[in-house]
């Protein structure tokens, strides 16, 4: 094994014990490199000097001022204020009143309101933990089974990895040198596909075992009043997603941008539901705060890892890694996929995206996929993104260790175990490996919209 080899090796390994310490992730990355950074300068094998060190720091400089990543502190308050204010908890008795007379309507319910907050947030846990709070309860009441309600708080909390506008595409689109606004039109047919799933899934279940999606005793009878707050509370959500999304598609807009008109709007939303006092803004902005301020500093972290990897070789061992396989190109893209899926147990996805996906950037380039990007720029690597972000979302709901699951563990009451929840999301892995195979064979899912802002 190479001296490049080992380095490389060694600075996953030194990570990876160190995470388990429970030191913050952000210290141990970049201690990390630092001290093997140190380590090439004065090992004699390394041509590596301060000069070429210091375009690490420079990386690093970058990040602060890159155009992409100038969104992210306004989507996250854009999720934040609508999470806080309480429109989701109006969406979600608006929508139990729809249906209530369904067998399952409940977890159809959960399900759109996820899928809702998804597009608003982009915030795994804060939307585990909502929908757990609101609906977890009220479902076990009406007699739902605890497998099933679990697993679909789960998996629609999820969602906001990859409907858009997800916070984790913004730092994907980064890393892979590609359109934040590409990355995010391609995930609405997969996001739509999966929650499609999702819903066929409850309403088959409940015609199939009845016993675990029972109908509610006390539901309301359909009157025009119910169909009036059902308008009220999910229009302007919608309204506002539709902006951010279309303003990008039309071209009216940047991220960067459309993202600032989703944060004014979230507050207007916030004013009109009249639950928006000074006090609870404070708090909003406070979590936008501490959350920007988190993912910004495991970003520093974790760019100055990568840098020092790239450094001491790490772009050419996995290289050279993955070319001495010589496996087909799409059994080369599942053992990728797989690796992102294990690394989804022990890593956060923001570690994942930053350190992982540059390192496959010019393996999944260099396998010559030919897909159909209707003259798409960077086509490949739009999908690329898409499949892992699919990934990842699968690993969040994986036994034993699935960050989605302890999450809901948290707010469960306390007769439900873990056991429930891994008994509950299964389907729903499922349900997500289905749709990953769905976005491989047809990749058009993905690029046809993107190429539609461009004329193509």
């Amino acid at each position: 094994m190479s001296i490049e080899a080992v380095m490389v090796v060694a600075m996953f390994v030194t990570l990876v014990v160190l995470l388990f310490t429970g030191y913050p992730v952000a210290y141990v990355l970049g201690g990390v490199a630092m001290i093997f950074g140190v380590v090439a300068i004065v090992h004699p094998a390394y041509n590596l000097n301060f000069i070429k060190l210091s375009t690490a720091v420079e990386n690093i400089h970058r990040l602060s001022i890159s155009p992409n990543l100038l969104a992210l502190p306004m989507f996250i308050f854009m999720g934040v204020m609508l999470e806080q204010s309480g429109v989701a908890e109006r969406m979600m008795v608006a929508m139990q009143k729809l249906f209530g007379r369904l067998r399952g309507g409940l977890a159809l319910t959960v399900t759109l309101i996820g899928v809702l907050l998804a597009a608003s947030t982009g915030i795994i846990g804060a939307s585990v933990v909502l929908l757990g709070m609101m609906s977890l309860p009220v479902m076990l009441k009406q007699g739902y089974s605890k497998a099933l309600a679990t697993g679909v708080v789960c998996s629609a909390g999820s969602l906001g990895i990859l409907i858009p506008p997800s916070i984790m595409l913004v730092i994907m689109a980064d890393n892979l040198g590609v359109s934040v606004g590409d990355l995010f039109l391609g995930a609405v047919f997969p996001g739509l596909v999966l929650a499609t799933f999702y819903v066929t899934y409850i309403i088959v279940l409940g015609l199939i075992k009845p016993s675990m999606a029972p109908i509610s005793d006390d539901y309301e009878p359909l009157r025009p009043a119910i169909f009036v707050e059902l308008f009220w509370s999910i229009v302007p959500p919608a309204v506002l997603i539709v902006l951010v999304l279309g303003s990008i598609l039309r071209g009216y807009a940047t991220p960067t941008e459309a993202s600032g008109v989703g944060a004014m709007g979230a507050t207007i939303i916030a004013l009109a539901n009249r639950k928006l006092s000074s006090g609870v803004f404070q708090q909003i902005v406070v979590a936008s705060l501490k959350t920007t301020a988190f993912i910004t500093t495991i970003l520093i972290g974790a760019k100055f890892f990568s840098q020092v990897l790239r450094q001491v070789g790490g772009d050419e061992v996995i290289a050279q890694a993955f070319g001495g396989l010589n496996l087909d190109r799409y059994v080369m893209l599942a053992v990728l996929i797989l690796i992102v899926f294990l690394l989804g147990f022990v890593l956060d996805w923001i570690e994942i995206t930053l350190i992982a996906l540059p390192l496959f950037k010019p393996v999944v380039l260099a396998l010559g996929f030919e897909i159909n990007g209707f003259g798409l720029d960077n086509a490949v690597l739009v999908w690329f993104a898409l499949l892992v972000a699919i990934a990842l979302q699968t690993s969040f709901l994986s036994p034993p260790v699935g960050f989605a699951l302890f999450y809901l563990k948290g707010v469960c009451p306390p007769e439900v175990k873990l056991t429930d929840i891994y008994k509950g999301v299964i389907p729903f892995i499922i349900l997500q490996l289905a749709t990953l195979l769905v976005v491989v064979k047809w990749p058009e899912l993905v690029t046809w919209l993107p190429s539609v802002k461009y004329g193509h």
